[in-house]
């Protein structure tokens, strides 16, 4: 808090009743878990599909911390999150939810033979058009950008945020008229898309992802050397995540925002995506029997807007 003051951060915002957190601008939150790590757990943090659905950047912060999102093990004392909306502004208030906390004891990795096994059965990975992605060298399997959809002019395959809306309630779901808020980008020949550096776009992969119910997913930035550009914000994946024996039916959703004006062509590979075991399988698992919002998705918005018949 002694940042906090140094920033001329005082008066704090009264979130009780709701207040209104203005793009363009960054703000810290106290939350209202603390923590009591035992000294062999640690915790890492992302923001919620939903949250980064709206380009919401949320960074977990400790006190006397070195990096954001990471919690080091044995940690004990109060938790922050910076929130910075940079396309729309949103309302919060006390109880919000914006990101979540995993938390780790020991090595997570999956051994190379289980996970090629996996591939090899299509229990994590299926594509309809083309063969599966190969797994790298050091276990990441790829993911890859869908600028076709159904391969039919006209089709929607992406949405790029307009830049003058009204502000979106994070606790309201199916809310908002996704055309008040979106543009939607349409299938061409071209099978290319020039991304704008003042833009802020929701793809998807070509990939239907699949996540067995012993083991959870992250997606993680490909090599740098690949462009100026990110494609996810959120980008974790629970066990059950569209998984039923095998993969099928659940496409993993980019958040994409270049820094320099980039072109991205169909089947560019934009991602890793790395596995991780569970310590158990869990009682309950992401999908329908949860109602799971992003379950069975294709290219899908936040859970804020009203779903509406795609366009062919």
């Amino acid at each position: 808090m002694t940042k906090i003051e140094q920033m001329d951060g005082l008066p704090p915002l009264d979130l009780q009743g709701g207040a209104v957190l203005e793009k363009g601008c960054v703000y810290v939150i106290p939350l209202s878990e603390h923590l009591k790590l035992p000294n062999d757990v640690r915790g890492g943090a992302n923001p919620k599909s939903s949250t980064g659905r709206l380009d919401v950047l949320t960074r977990l912060i400790t006190d006397r911390g070195v990096a954001f999102d990471n919690v080091p093990v044995g940690y004990e004392g109060p938790l922050y999150v910076e929130v910075a909306p940079a396309t729309f502004s949103i309302v919060v208030r006390e109880g919000s939810r914006l990101n979540q906390l995993r938390l780790q004891r020991g090595s997570s990795r999956v051994s190379k033979e289980k996970l090629i096994k996996l591939h090899d059965e299509g229990q994590i990975i299926r594509v309809a058009d083309a063969d599966k992605p190969a797994i790298q060298s050091d276990d990441f399997v790829p993911l890859t950008v869908d600028l076709r959809g159904i391969g039919r002019a006209g089709c929607t395959i992406g949405y790029s945020a307009k830049k003058h809306t009204n502000k979106i309630d994070v606790d309201k779901s199916a809310e908002y008229d996704p055309d008040h808020f979106w543009e939607r980008l349409e299938y061409y020949s071209g099978e290319s898309l020039v991304l704008d550096p003042d833009e802020f776009y929701i793809l998807a992969t070509r990939e239907e992802v699949g996540v067995p119910t012993d083991l959870a997913a992250e997606m993680v930035p490909y090599y740098p050397g690949s462009g100026e550009y990110r494609v996810h914000y959120a980008g974790f994946f629970d066990p059950g995540f569209g998984w039923a024996e095998k993969a099928g039916g659940s496409r993993a959703v980019l958040e994409v925002r270049s820094y320099v004006p980039f072109m991205l062509e169909h089947g560019q590979t934009v991602g890793w995506l790395r596995y991780m075991r569970m310590m158990s399988p869990p009682e309950r698992t992401y999908g329908e029997g949860l109602q799971s919002s992003y379950q069975n998705q294709g290219l899908a918005l936040s859970k804020h807007f009203r779903s509406t018949p795609r366009r062919l």
